[in-house]
């Protein structure tokens, strides 16, 4: 069975192809292409490169194209991309403007010109399916929470990749198996043993943390959209609401002004005084550029501020898992998020710590309470494993 996983941008398509035989599973090649302006020519570039490849002969070799989509009006899971679904992205498009509309032109041409091979998406909210509603609800009135207005949830894929080889690695296989058939059974199964209690940190352009507990998301950092949580690289991160009327009314601010400022010119972006790669913002703090330090600072900051949360949420902690590109490759970072946390039994070993780079690797101390590591995500696989699923038992 080979899957074909789209990642669809306003202006790229890259693509990986799976292959599954049994219980085995292969990555036969990935490819791109930026500066997309036309999603027809990218798509048939796309085919022609698998087959100049020989990885397949004709678009029939495809079981399945897979998707990644973000969020949808009383849409959720691992499901069939049909107009009906690609509606539902429609009337969240203001929700997610940089990330729906793409992904809604991209599908509809796959299914154009491949009408007879499925196309599925395993939607990024869909890892929070059965967290408390505490968890996710807003205090605003009821008419807002019918129209969307509470916590969604999002990096579904790569949280729920971290939860599966978190219980791998902590000798958990009853809660792995848990994590693989979620979006299979629809209620999780239940559990026999003691709490897993494990909270992932993704780190990267977009950053979340996820409370993980025995297997299922219960609650995660970003919010009713991408803009929650932590700063993110040009986002905003958590801010008062009251903050946004204020300023329209000292500036004179439109509402497009607002939301451009807050989506284009905050985050790292804003506080760092324009740098919103952690690279440069590492080595301009490192020069002793103050607005960069912030930058650091408070990204920090959040990011223990959640850590906390789910801690006390569930009562401590098993695991601690870095995953995306910041984590994955800053010890630094890594190490900072971690200090002064052994009265919490959180002991990171500076020596592994600092020889994990880009690898899955143990870095905490052997007397640590709780086991921290680095996994690298892998959200494109995520997705090819949901679909295999979902077509072997629709």
């Amino acid at each position: 069975m080979k899957i074909l996983v789209a990642n669809l941008g306003s202006t790229s398509l890259k693509y990986r192809l799976f292959e599954f035989e049994g219980t085995e599973e292969k990555l036969l090649t990935r490819g791109g292409f930026e500066r997309v302006t036309e999603y027809p020519a990218a798509i048939d570039a796309c085919l022609d490169e698998l087959k100049a490849g020989g990885f397949i002969q004709n678009q029939q070799d495809l079981a399945a194209v897979g998707f990644k989509p973000v969020v949808a009006r009383g849409v959720t899971g691992c499901v069939r991309m049909d107009e009906k679904v690609l509606q539902a992205m429609e009337d969240y498009s203001s929700m997610a403007p940089a990330h729906n509309p793409p992904y809604i032109t991209g599908v509809r041409i796959f299914s154009q010109k491949m009408p007879q091979i499925p196309m599925i998406g395993l939607f990024e909210t869909s890892f929070y399916q059965w967290a408390p509603e505490a968890a996710m609800r807003y205090a605003v009135p009821e008419s807002w929470y019918k129209e969307g207005v509470r916590r969604w949830g999002f990096h579904g894929a790569s949280h729920k990749f971290m939860a599966e080889r978190s219980a791998e690695l902590l000798a958990r296989p009853d809660i792995a198996n848990r994590v693989r058939n979620l979006y299979v059974t629809k209620t999780p199964a239940p559990v026999a043993g003691a709490n897993l209690r494990v909270v992932s940190c993704h780190l990267g352009g977009s950053s979340s943390l996820t409370a993980i507990l025995n297997g299922v998301g219960i609650c995660n950092s970003l919010g009713m959209t991408p803009q929650a949580g932590l700063p993110q690289n040009n986002r905003v991160g958590d801010l008062d609401s009251f903050a946004i009327p204020f300023m329209m009314r000292r500036q004179n601010l439109s509402t497009d002004e607002v939301e451009r400022q807050l989506c284009k010119e905050s985050g790292l972006k804003g506080l760092s005084g324009g740098f919103n790669d952690m690279r440069d913002i590492r080595a301009q703090a490192l020069g002793n550029n103050p607005h960069a330090q912030l930058a650091i600072d408070v990204f920090v900051w959040q990011a223990r501020h959640w850590l906390g949360a789910y801690y006390l949420e569930m009562n401590g902690l098993d695991g601690l898992v870095f995953t995306a590109g910041i984590a994955e490759n800053n010890p630094w970072l890594r190490e900072q998020i971690c200090r002064n946390l052994d009265h919490l039994g959180i002991k990171i070993d500076p020596i592994k710590n600092n020889q994990a780079i880009g690898i899955e690797a143990l870095i905490s101390t052997d007397d640590s309470q709780v086991k921290i590591y680095v996994i690298p995500t892998n959200e494109e696989l995520v997705v090819a494993r949901e679909v295999k699923r979902f077509l072997e038992n629709h």
